[in-house]
């Protein structure tokens, strides 16, 4: 099957290519991020595989139905970059990635909390300049401080588990209950409650209207003086000018982010030698107590394997007309 793979870096060519060695599709790489401009690239391909920031909205969907798509698969868990309802309006149907390694986001979110902790990236610029001196590098033990987790889903859970081997005591927000956070002597509490009590909050749950700007100049306001912010779910569950203004009041003590509410145009390219002209990304990198990574938490051997095979696994299920187990929604 002829499938447009839009966003398409080294890496996923590699590997979707392995992948599909044994399906045989046509895949046609094409580096441009989908959007109403570059759609017209996937004429006549039956399928088109996208990633976190293309653009596959209702216009662009109605233009590749058109041009004779009847699929799109994207090469993620979370799908708010689709409107969904207007695929099923138009026969497309959308599938997902809903299982790939947890443990390779859940690690990462440990990875930043300690480095925004410990001030692990400055003190590494320090020493490559020739400067071994401790000040401005102090931290604080994750031994007997409170973890606040929102989201405690499978990646949830795995940081959940990770934090309690440090010593945390934990609390969850979800609007699911997990048994195996539970289990880990974690309590849920409301998003107020949580916020007024962790040293520590990390998200971990999806992008809906519920949860888009779950963290906000209210709900920061709550928060413990100096805790730290760590989100490597989606970037607009942050108000990031909110964020900034707590950074600034020290109401937030450091930030951690691999997600960013306006990445689209920046993450997944190399901008070194351009001048950025988002402000509020530059003011974020400008604070000694922000770390911010590119959308990165996801990408291990494990998981980057898993998310192809079961992309081409969903593509050949869709040609033989065989039931899709990872459709959106869920069929």
């Amino acid at each position: 099957m002829k499938t447009a793979v839009f966003s398409a870096r080294r890496y996923d060519q590699s590997l979707l290519t392995q992948a599909n060695a044994r399906a045989g599709h046509q895949l046609v790489f094409i580096q441009d991020r989908l959007t109403a401009d570059t759609a017209r690239l996937a004429e006549g391909c039956a399928a088109v595989c996208v990633f976190v920031n293309d653009s596959v909205n209702a216009s662009v969907l109605a233009q590749l139905h058109a041009q004779g798509t009847r699929i799109v698969a994207t090469r993620s868990t979370g799908y708010n970059h689709i409107d969904a309802a207007a695929a099923e309006k138009l026969g497309i149907a959308v599938v997902r990635v809903t299982d790939y390694s947890p443990h390779s986001v859940a690690e990462f979110a440990v990875g930043l909390l300690l480095a925004v902790n410990r001030k692990i990236a400055r003190a590494s610029a320090r020493t490559r300049d020739g400067n071994f001196e401790l000040e401005g590098l102090m931290g604080f033990d994750l031994h007997g401080k409170t973890v606040g987790v929102i989201g405690t889903g499978k990646i949830g859970a795995i940081f959940a588990r990770i934090l309690h081997g440090f010593g945390c005591t934990l609390l969850g927000h979800d609007v699911t209950p997990n048994p195996a956070f539970e289990a880990l002597g974690g309590r849920y509490v409301g998003v107020p409650e949580l916020m007024a009590a962790s040293d520590v909050i990390s998200l971990h749950c999806p992008l809906f209207e519920s949860t888009h700007h779950i963290v906000n100049a209210q709900s920061l306001a709550g928060v413990k003086r100096g805790a730290l912010l760590v989100n490597t779910s989606r970037g607009g569950l942050v108000d990031t000018e909110a964020a900034i203004q707590a950074l600034k009041t020290g109401q937030l003590g450091g930030l951690a982010i691999d997600v960013y509410e306006q990445e689209a145009s920046l993450f997944f390219q190399d901008l070194s030698s351009t001048v950025i002209t988002d402000d509020v990304i530059q003011r974020l990198v400008s604070f000694p107590n922000v770390v911010v990574t590119g959308h990165q938490a996801f990408f291990t051997v494990e998981a980057i394997g898993q998310i192809m095979a079961t992309t081409i696994a969903s593509l050949s299920d869709f040609e033989a007309g065989r039931p899709l187990h990872h459709r959106v929604p869920e069929g």
